[in-house]
């Protein structure tokens, strides 16, 4: 009877911890979706518009809110790429000596580069936050569109934070994984996994060609043979 309840209680919580994961994993996914349409929305409208302020000014005159607007756009795109920066593994390290060092001295320095960077954009987020509610208390408002200037810094403080959420992760994954994790997405450097990627296709591709030359046909049922006998006698 004990046991019958306690493996209850196992199974019961082994489903509330995968229905919790789900839910993070869910979460994650949502987080980074609206960091890219962030990305590139901001791209997108900060591009076409500095274009059509160029075309304006050659014909007519300025668009008076276009620099204020260029200035929204640069402050959205580099504080929520600060985030995705290193969910990616794209942010500045120094590879070169990492990737000299012996396996325990990269998960050491791992250890030590997401601690130290986590916890400096934490205070960086608490700063940053501290400077918006300044601003908003202030009452700055923009000189061209006349809006809250505070409504551009609300990025600054949210991107930061989700930066050392992004360290954090990438804290715990190394501490669950035996291999070295540069983030929680990105296990080696992004050049060469590329290159495993298109390794991987080019033997796949060679495998099928091995497999069409040994069964003497090609994908339309073609038979192969008779046309490799020819180019050896050739």
């Amino acid at each position: 009877m004990v046991a019958e309840v306690l493996e209850r209680g196992v199974d019961m919580k082994d489903k509330g911890s995968s229905g919790l994961l789900l839910v993070y994993e869910k979460f994650e996914r949502l987080v980074e979706h609206f960091e890219v349409f962030i990305l590139s929305i901001s791209v997108f409208a900060m591009a076409s518009l500095v274009i059509v302020n160029v075309i304006a000014r050659t014909f007519y005159r300025s668009i008076y809110f276009a620099e204020e607007l260029t200035e929204v756009f640069t402050i959205l795109i580099t504080f929520t790429g600060v985030s995705y920066a290193v969910r990616k593994a794209r942010h500045i390290r120094m590879g070169a000596f990492f990737d000299a060092v012996p396996y325990k001295i990269q998960k050491v320095m791992i250890f030590i580069i997401c601690g130290v960077s986590g916890v400096v954009m934490f205070l960086l987020a608490s700063y940053s936050y501290s400077y918006m509610d300044q601003a908003r208390v202030m009452g700055h408002v923009t000189p061209a569109l006349r809006m809250q200037y505070w409504y551009t810094l609300i990025i600054i403080p949210v991107g930061f934070f989700l930066a050392g959420v992004q360290y954090l992760r990438t804290i715990i994954k190394n501490i669950s994984e035996y291999d070295v994790w540069l983030s929680p997405e990105q296990q080696g450097e992004y050049e060469a996994e590329e290159l495993a990627h298109i390794a991987e296709e080019y033997g796949s591709a060679g495998e099928k060609l091995s497999k069409e030359l040994y069964d003497g046909k090609d994908e339309t049922g073609k038979d192969v043979s008779d046309d490799s006998e020819d180019e050896f006698d050739t």
